[in-house]
């Protein structure tokens, strides 16, 4: 059995969300970086509605995951392409799915590695069961539970459709 997620819908309603909170903080210059895969194609989205005037920036936090040296390296690394100063600035993160926090802490890491920024706010699509580590996102599509059996998968990039499968 399949279930389809509304992302476009989701994706409407994060960044009504994403304007509030920016609003807020009175940040009017943010920077948009996605973390490879499904994070870069939701961050190109995000910009666009926002209208942001810097390019989007994208990681690739291959070399900063804490199980490196246990299941290797993704065949498929690119480089990270930040086309703008960090230090300083006012960034973005955005993520497909959050479960256990290990994926938003690497990709922390690597953003502190090429300045300190002056603030960063996490967007996800997903929120899902399965915390490992004290990271919470200031903007959620949506939260959803699987069950043991269930996985989930963004697909993309020029339509989004989110899957909810059994495996």
């Amino acid at each position: 059995m399949t279930e389809v997620i509304d992302v476009e819908g989701l994706l409407e309603t994060m960044c009504s969300d994403l304007s509030g909170h920016l609003a807020s903080r009175q940040i009017d210059d943010p920077c948009i970086v996605g973390i490879r895969t499904g994070g870069v194609w939701l961050a190109d989205v995000i910009h666009k509605k926002l209208g942001i005037a810097e390019p989007c920036g994208e990681l690739d936090i291959s070399f900063y995951r804490d199980d490196f040296t246990r299941i290797g390296l993704n065949p498929k690394v690119k480089p990270s392409v930040l086309p703008f100063e960090t230090e300083g600035r006012h960034l973005v993160l955005v993520d497909d799915v959050l479960m256990s926090g290990r994926t938003v802490r690497a990709a922390m890491n690597e953003l502190f590695d090429y300045g300190r920024p002056a603030s960063i706010t996490l967007v996800v699509l997903i929120d899902l069961d399965g915390r490992e580590l004290p990271v919470q996102a200031d903007i959620v599509g949506q939260k959803v539970s699987l069950s043991g059996n269930q996985q989930i998968k963004l697909k993309g990039p020029e339509v989004l459709v989110l899957e909810i499968t059994d495996k």
